[in-house]
């Protein structure tokens, strides 16, 4: 598996084809928008899809920690579905996410939309600020933040391609979401052009690593 290199004020962050960030400087393994419980929380509305999404979420991540042998955990906000998913979680389940969080010597929980109950504001180290939805961002400082599950469409001979992707501007980091049953917004929606606008590249998530794309030429090619 080949990550993809990219520099913002001066650090040096690895973006994994697993769909998580790597801060090696600080042994840190990024994740957005796990939404654990999510099926859970559609079967209560009558939605049944396989029970299964959890599990699979948390075995993924515990997969990309070792891989990376991350000492920290950083996750960026609605990793529950909504506030009440812990309460629904399996025990199975809840002692798999229990033995991922020992398995590193910090795990920061950043509050999002979903699970405002859950967690801090905001996560800072050096220069780098992150949080779950983007905003304002200081003069100096990036930022690396989740909520929008950015996903593109890369031209190819056969047709377009569609996968989940990060989404970097000059100053800016968006994560695609890391959970099972999450889906995606396109990168030129009209909801994303104010993040979208100063956009320099996208990576989209394949099978063993991330196909680059500039961000001009998918504007080219949607026109």
């Amino acid at each position: 598996m080949t990550c993809a290199p990219l520099h913002l004020v001066g650090e040096r962050l690895m973006l994994c084809p697993t769909g998580v960030l790597h801060v090696p400087a600080e042994r840190a393994v990024v994740a957005a928008d796990l939404h654990l419980e999510k099926g859970s929380a559609l079967a209560a509305r009558g939605h049944m899809l396989p029970p299964y999404d959890t599990r699979d979420t948390i075995a993924r991540l515990a997969l990309t920690v070792r891989r990376h042998g991350a000492r920290r955990l950083v996750l960026l906000g609605d990793s529950f579905h909504d506030d009440h998913g812990p309460a629904r979680m399996a025990e199975a389940d809840r002692a798999a996410l229990a033995r991922l969080c020992a398995s590193v010597e910090e795990c920061v929980w950043v509050s999002g939309n979903h699970d405002a109950a859950h967690g801090v504001a905001e996560w800072r180290v050096r220069k780098l600020v992150f949080r779950h939805q983007a905003g304002e961002v200081a003069r100096g400082e990036a930022e690396v933040s989740g909520h929008w599950h950015p996903k593109a469409t890369m031209p190819t001979r056969v047709g377009g391609i569609t996968r989940p992707c990060f989404l970097a501007t000059a100053n800016r980091l968006i994560l695609p979401a890391f959970g099972s049953y999450t889906g995606g917004l396109n990168v030129l929606d009209p909801a994303m052009a104010p993040l979208a606008r100063n956009a320099t590249r996208v990576f989209l998530i394949g099978d063993a690593r991330l196909h680059s794309a500039p961000f001009d030429a998918l504007r080219r090619a949607a026109a």
